[in-house]
């Protein structure tokens, strides 16, 4: 296995970690923001409150991008599988 290959196979592990983890991240992003706003607005700064849309946020996520997210990682391992004769010889 050369150096390039290796190489490669961590730049496209990394690419499929970054894009797998992209919405649930921007969606409690947006949920702790605004949670924030509303916090700073009202004045009320309970720490349960925070957690809870961030779960949802997440929950839904998961439920809009799930399948998605399932047929990428899926490729990217079939792709992964079938390289490895061409990475070892």
């Amino acid at each position: 296995m050369t150096p390039d290959a290796v190489i490669s196979l961590g730049r496209s592990s990394l690419e499929i970690v970054m894009i797998l983890a992209g919405p649930i991240l921007l969606f409690g992003l947006v949920a702790g923001v605004l949670v924030s706003l509303l916090q700073a607005l009202t004045q009320i700064h309970d720490m349960t409150l925070t957690f809870i849309p961030k779960i949802a946020a997440t929950i839904l996520a998961l439920a809009l991008f799930g399948s998605w997210m399932l047929q990428r990682l899926i490729s990217f391992t079939v792709n992964l599988y079938q390289s490895i004769p061409t990475l070892v010889h």
